[in-house]
């Protein structure tokens, strides 16, 4: 067991201190504009040494090379004196030193005193930094957040030593640092986002007062956003405020480059100072207003999934549960982390304030550097929205840039943002720290009254109100009139023209390219038949709805054609039984699917669009999850009827029948699926997956003799499976009936099953065909419902 020398530890207590002495000097110095050459050097003697005795410190703790370690280092260096940089390598010791504590012996006294000189200087430096008017040297740079990069080299040294401490503190203690670290984004990672001079136009047609005729239909091109502009850097948190058709949303899917399709932009929107288009996806997370989940899976089953298909494929199982667990932790979901998510209005589940945290936790098992947020709170009580914003806080904290619409937030709430930009009538009104937008509408005459909800007040006296347009308008623009001359449009103005342009640069390159599916194929399909086949065990209308359906109706077939007797009456109730077997085993299953997609259709287009499965993979999915339980109620349905109503007694016979059934109910759920992917709406796809069985029925051969259909409908009768199946239980039924009762002696009567094939015009060498016609009727709609589908996936995209 290595154990640490006591100099080394009081190597790094004298780098904190000297540390602490230096800003010290340097601060008392300038707020009394006195010996600044003096408290400038003692500054850059207390900075040499902590430099220094930190080097020693960490070179000899974790004996890696010198070269390696001053590799890291340098580059701080290489910044000169700037207190930040003093900062980040006093951060960085102490959190070596926390780390160390848990694998080798330190006398407690010195591992105290480190973690009160590690809290001092967490607690004191933003406020000497205030003093000196060096925030923005700090902005996005909390004392745990550059520690990443040392830790990360310095883990396989750390881990090699946990097996030695085995206290229940010091694993959770172990455990905290490591979660930190990996939800932390390096400083090689952040990234800058900013939007210059965006105008946004969306065309329409104006038709008139009546709303006919083409020749009054004109284009009307409406004005969205004016001219906005705006910056965000890593670490903040910004509230993109404004009353109602402010232009909130436009902006929000302007910066992502969501459902844009109708809008003509102009403008530029960077990352880090460099244009860039679509990739935004890969590097950022938007976490939409609505939250879509399948509510049949769990919290830790959901994340699973998400981790199974989000992340690097060569990454182990082991380390995505691993993660998947920590996440949980993070978002405060342990209670509740084996509790199915549940569908609103449908099936009861975690509460509101959970489903939004679940929404974080999805987008944080790919760490993204960038967060986009759609009226977060929404729904939400005051108690929930804290916790919600407490949480985008956090995330900002650990090196995050995080942006989100927010409506009428609590006066609490509202001072946890950094900055606020303020959108009235498509322009900015405010842009800036939220604390300073009281005093400048206070300069621009409007004054925020005691007690009074800021955020409140600012969304009303931008308000436009009904019945007094005029006035209201004149006062937005002279609002904002007044901001584009104010020192604080200057200000970001000047951070926007100076915006970096190099760090996170690879990030963009390494992302830019390739495949847009962390996951390969194979494990696309494994990942998502996992999921459907949960989806359908669990939920009830699947499969025991469907199965109890169809005892019902088998038991109630049965028991009117119980024991039908083979004479002449017989012929026509074993021929309607026959027909009615097909339609109600068709019936179901065409219902069954067709709610499928309108249900999913949400989630469908935001997973695919974050790039977890490919549409053939999710198509082919939910196809094959659904035969199963087609089979086994077919089965089921078929068996009871076949007996109870005493058809053919072969078992050759009734196994026909059977795979028969099989093929009618994969038949008419292919057809299902069409009606599925074709519709925008689960009402509109209820309410029309009828209406194309009426010709499908009335030309199946039961209720119009094949050689009477019209010409001009010959074709649908080649698409209706009801006229192939029928023909093959007909056969199956009656070609091996040799004797058929008859009442009378005169010969009028059929006495074979043959005969009455014949008067049908079926032939026994018409089954394969048939069977061969049916499932080539399956290839085709599944096909033409992947179509359909691919169709949507493409809309959605452009």
């Amino acid at each position: 067991m290595r154990t640490v020398p006591n100099v080394f530890v009081l190597n790094l207590a004298l780098a904190d201190a000297s540390y602490c002495l230096s800003i010290t000097f340097d601060t008392v110095a300038q707020i009394h504009d006195s010996g600044w050459i003096f408290g400038r050097d003692m500054c850059v003697a207390g900075y040499v040494m902590s430099y220094g005795s930190s080097h020693c410190s960490v070179f000899f703790l974790t004996a890696i090379s010198f070269e390696r370690y001053k590799a890291i280092t340098d580059p701080i260096a290489q910044q000169g004196v700037c207190m930040k940089k003093a900062w980040i390598t006093c951060a960085a010791i102490n959190t070596l030193l926390l780390e160390f504590k848990l694998v080798t012996h330190i006398p407690d006294a010195l591992f105290e005193l480190g973690l009160l000189l590690y809290v001092t200087n967490s607690a004191i430096n933003p406020v000497f930094y205030a003093l000196l008017g060096e925030s923005d040297c700090t902005m996005g740079t909390r004392p745990s957040d550059e520690t990443a990069l040392l830790i990360d080299h310095h883990e396989n040294s750390i881990s090699g030593y946990n097996s030695t401490r085995s206290t229940v503190g010091s694993t959770r203690m172990l455990a905290a640092a490591r979660m930190r670290r990996r939800s932390t984004i390096i400083v090689e990672k952040r990234l800058q986002l900013t939007w210059e001079n965006l105008h946004v136009y969306v065309n329409s047609e104006n038709k008139g007062c009546c709303g006919g005729g083409k020749d009054k239909a004109t284009p009307v091109t409406t004005h969205i956003l004016k001219g906005v502009s705006g910056i965000v850097k890593a670490g903040n948190l910004l509230a993109i405020m404004g009353a109602s058709g402010a232009g909130k949303t436009t902006l929000l899917n302007t910066l992502t480059h969501r459902n844009c399709s109708q809008f003509d932009i102009e403008g530029a929107v960077k990352v880090n100072g460099q244009p860039f288009s679509r990739n935004i996806s890969s590097m950022s997370a938007y976490i939409q207003q609505n939250d879509l989940f399948v509510g049949i899976l769990t919290v830790r089953e959901h994340l699973i999934f998400q981790a199974s298909l989000r992340m690097d494929k060569h990454i182990t199982r082991e380390n995505r549960m691993e993660l998947v667990d920590e996440v949980i932790n993070e978002m405060g979901l342990s209670k509740c982390a084996d509790t199915r998510i549940g569908t609103p209005g449908r099936t009861t589940g975690i509460s509101g304030g959970e489903r939004k945290r679940l929404a974080f936790a999805s987008e944080l098992l790919t760490n993204p550097s960038l967060m986009f947020c759609d009226e977060p709170t929404s729904g939400l009580d005051s108690s929930m929205t804290h916790n919600v914003v407490r949480c985008l806080q956090q995330l900002a904290i650990k090196g995050r840039t995080v942006v989100c619409t927010i409506h009428q937030p609590p006066s609490e709430v509202f001072t946890m943002f950094d900055q606020i930009l303020l959108l009235a009538e498509g322009r900015v009104a405010y842009m800036g720290p939220t604390s300073g937008a009281v005093s400048f509408f206070q300069s621009a005459g409007y004054s925020c009254p005691t007690n009074y909800n800021p955020a409140d007040f600012y969304i009303y006296t931008l308000a436009i109100e009904p019945g007094n347009e005029g006035d209201c308008k004149a006062k937005v623009k002279d609002i904002c009139d007044r901001y584009e001359q104010s020192d604080h449009c200057t200000a970001i103005n000047n951070q926007i023209n100076h915006a970096d342009g190099t760090a996170g640069l690879g990030l963009l390159e390494d992302r830019s390219g390739g495949s847009p599916y962390k996951a390969s194929w194979f494990q696309q399909f494994a990942v998502m038949m996992w999921r459907c086949h949960l989806t359908t065990v669990r939920d009830p209308m699947l499969f025991t709805g469907k199965l109890m359906q169809a005892l019902i109706v088998s038991l109630l077939v049965g028991l009117v054609y119980l024991q039908t007797k083979y004479d002449q009456a017989g012929i026509q109730n074993f021929n309607g039984v026959l027909f009615l077997m097909t339609v109600q085993n068709s019936m179901p299953n065409m219902m069954a699917v067709v709610q499928t997609f309108p249900l999913e259709v949400g989630i469908f287009k935001r997973e695919h669009g974050d790039g977890m499965y490919r549409t053939d993979v999710y198509f082919i999915c939910k196809v094959l999850a659904q035969i199963p339980a087609t089979t086994v109620v077919a089965f089921v349905y078929t068996t009871i009827t076949y007996w109870m109503v005493g058809l053919y007694p072969g078992w050759k016979q009734y196994l026909i029948a059977v795979a028969t059934m099989i093929l009618i109910a994969n038949v008419a759920m292919s057809f299902g699926f069409i009606v599925s992917t074709s519709t925008s709406s689960l009402e509109m796809a209820v309410s029309t997956a009828n209406l194309p069985l009426v010709p499908l029925v009335l030309f199946g051969g039961f209720f119009l003799n094949t050689q009477s259909v019209p010409v001009y409908f010959i074709w649908l009768e080649y698409l209706s499976w009801f006229k192939y199946s029928n023909e093959v239980l007909t056969v199956n039924q009656w070609r091996d009936v040799t004797n058929i009762t008859c009442p009378v002696s005169d010969g009028a009567c059929v006495g074979t099953g043959m005969e009455v094939l014949q008067a049908l015009k079926y032939s026994e060498d018409n089954v394969i065909v048939d069977i061969c016609a049916m499932l080539g009727l399956m290839g085709s709609f599944l096909l033409l419902a992947f179509v359909f589908l691919l169709i949507r996936s493409y809309k959605s995209e452009s």
